[in-house]
């Protein structure tokens, strides 16, 4: 699969955004760095729009979102940036082309609903990575991960060890995303199954209590109970209120997961961080716990 999904040099990659707007001059970077690879940036009329917050109104960025994933000649989809906006075209996107010719589509965030209808429902893989918006801030690994991902090379991490962790390993295949967005999607068409999954998360900007919120929706939607491994990325600016929650993020998630005897791996460097590194989702992966490090390899 990785053979037929993987760019070579020369290739078109399509840019564009489906939640918010960006202008043109945010992709300078990434229009060099692309090219620097071999690749040739193509741009979506979503990156010139604007239509309240979002990148030109729904039907635009449905309309270029499914131009690019019809087009046989755009050999990957990298979304210029997140913010809000995917969920109000899915019903408006018709996957029988992509699923003709595949593409890897890229990015992170709101990218997850897009994420979680391509992994579950239609069965490819994609790449969670930073986005056109955040390479100038990426770190060198975040951005050659990237690279080595759309090209077919899978990545292997290996990170220290935490004390929050729960030692262990397992394989499995690897979905998940953001939390809100996995949260937000419970009960819907495009929401996910988690059974005898390894599920990531990361999130940012959200208060401790809904950080517990989010987790007890999981857990009573019936996706914790049936995962075989925990990934957590970066919680990055969490809030709390005046009256403080009392727990912490890692206490909040280990409380919906410690009796599961399923390896944890916290502090995973993939998120709203500087170090976002690439990962395939809907892939399987190797993941293994222990007292030094925790490794992710996919098989």
């Amino acid at each position: 699969m990785l053979n037929r999904l993987a760019v070579k040099q020369g290739d078109k990659i399509g840019i564009l955004s489906t939640a918010r707007w960006i202008e043109r001059k945010e992709l300078e970077f990434a229009d060099q760095l692309l090219r620097s690879w071999g690749l040739i940036p193509v741009y979506g009329e979503t990156i010139f729009a604007k239509d309240g917050q979002f990148a030109g109104d729904d039907m635009l960025r449905a309309n270029n979102l499914q131009t690019f994933l019809d087009d046989p000649d755009i050999r990957a989809i990298i979304c210029a940036r997140g913010g809000y906006g995917t969920i109000r075209i899915m019903n408006k996107i018709d996957f029988t082309g992509f699923m003709n010719t595949p593409k890897f589509i890229c990015g992170f965030s709101d990218m997850t609903v897009l994420f979680s209808h391509i992994t579950d429902k239609l069965g490819m893989p994609v790449i969670h990575s930073g986005m056109p918006f955040t390479f100038p801030k990426n770190s060198t690994a975040s951005l050659e991960t990237l690279k080595n991902c759309l090209f077919g090379i899978a990545p292997e991490y290996d990170i220290p060890a935490n004390s929050n962790n729960i030692l262990g390993e397992t394989s499995g295949v690897l979905i998940g995303g953001n939390l809100s967005i996995l949260y937000s999607l419970l009960g819907t068409k495009f929401g996910f199954s988690s059974a005898g999954k390894i599920l990531f998360i990361e999130d940012i900007d959200e208060y401790l209590y809904h950080i517990d919120r989010m987790m007890w929706s999981l857990k009573l939607a019936g996706k914790l109970e049936n995962i075989i491994g925990l990934v957590i990325g970066g919680m990055t600016d969490l809030k709390d209120n005046q009256v403080p929650f009392g727990i912490s993020a890692e206490t909040i998630i280990l409380e919906q997961v410690k009796e599961l005897n399923i390896p944890v791996c916290f502090g995973f460097p993939v998120g709203h961080q500087d170090d976002n590194r690439a990962l395939y989702l809907g892939r399987e992966i190797h993941l293994k716990t222990d007292s030094e490090k925790s490794s992710l390899i996919y098989l």
